[in-house]
């Protein structure tokens, strides 16, 4: 299968995937066996293009650095906007990469159910669609027998999601606690080097690690959306974004890390879930203190973790980049890969 691929945004994460497929495209084919044409870009704030015969990908990335646009492209239909995007052009596999609203989930799972009801493949890293709709839209995808894949959701380009479901399947996991939001884990890491809570914060946002308005971030809801998805997509929970509690990082100080580093013990932002003995599985975020020895304790800076407790494999750690422009790119690539190789199985 030849695939048409039609980005729905253009950021970061979406030029990340796209410097990959320009940078990779004779290997991907030659080893993967993987045949592409990029034949649509809708983007609300740089512009879009159509091209049923594909767009010149590399042109389009050189004019998005020079100019932040995409509207002096010139070659194909201009000024479709994401829906008129998924519904007309010849995509059959649709990147959903736009902005995330995890209170609404819109206009992405607008996006997605869309996309699937024509049967169209779709790929996201957006997490507002799997953490408030994912059985839905899971099913929708079976309805319409075509793949759905979010790897990107919860760590990036980590494959903590395949992990669980593939590597991982048959062990018996009963548990998933991890460090799941790099900017948390920036801020506590400073702190325990000297800094306040406060100057450790700006000197996130400096670093660009943290936002302008940080709270989805420091006020644990980030990580929150990521263990629901993790949860209901490994574990078999039903669970709703807003069931688990939820605690941030904001009332730590620095007397607390000094005085738990002197008993043996960090403190870690930490998302939770747990089977529990009646099949149900309970998830949370909160500030823990975790034991020095510990793999989670010794995870510093922006950098992910996710430990599997299992029956037959006891704990099983993944460590690696939970954001940024080449990680959530792979994350998008992997995901397509997949899909491809299910097709042709």
């Amino acid at each position: 299968m030849d695939f048409n691929i039609a980005f729905i945004g253009f950021g970061v994460v979406g030029q990340g995937l796209a410097e990959i497929l320009v940078e990779q495209e004779q290997y991907l084919k030659e080893k993967y066996d993987f045949n592409f044409k990029v034949v649509a870009i809708s983007d609300t704030i740089k512009g879009s293009w159509y091209r049923r015969t594909g767009l010149d990908l590399k042109k389009l990335l050189e004019l998005v650095k020079e100019t932040g646009s995409l509207k002096g492209y010139a070659d194909g239909i201009e000024g479709w906007d994401s829906l008129k995007t998924i519904k007309d052009t010849n995509a059959n596999i649709i990147l959903e990469v736009a902005w995330t609203d995890l209170k609404t989930g819109e206009p992405a799972i607008t996006h997605v159910k869309t996309a699937l009801k024509l049967k169209k493949h779709v790929v996201m890293t957006n997490k507002g669609p799997i953490a408030l709709a994912v059985r839905e839209l899971l099913d929708l995808a079976k309805k319409n027998d075509v793949e759905m894949r979010y790897e990107g959701t919860v760590l990036s380009g980590t494959p903590a999601l395949n992990l669980g479901l593939y590597n991982l399947a048959g062990s018996g996991i009963t548990k998933a606690k991890g460090i799941v939001n790099g900017t948390t884990n920036y801020i506590l890491t400073e702190m325990e080097g000297g800094l306040g809570y406060e100057d450790a914060l700006k000197q996130a946002q400096e670093l660009g690690y943290a936002e302008a308005d940080p709270t989805a971030d420091v006020e644990g809801h980030d990580a929150l959306g990521k263990i629901v998805i993790l949860a209901n997509t490994v574990m078999g929970a039903n669970l709703s974004k807003d069931e688990p509690p939820c605690e941030g990082i904001t009332k730590i100080t620095a007397e607390d890390i000094i005085k738990a580093k002197e008993e043996g013990f960090r403190w870690k932002l930490i998302a939770g879930a747990e089977l529990k003995d009646d099949g149900s599985v309970e998830a949370y975020v909160r500030p823990e203190k975790i034991p020095l020895d510990h793999p989670l304790a010794n995870i510093m800076g922006p950098t992910n973790a996710l430990t599997y407790t299992t029956k037959y494999l006891g704990d099983v750690t993944i460590i690696g980049p939970g954001a940024g422009k080449a990680p959530t790119g792979f994350a998008l690539l992997a995901d397509i890969l997949d899909i491809n190789r299910v097709l042709k199985d």
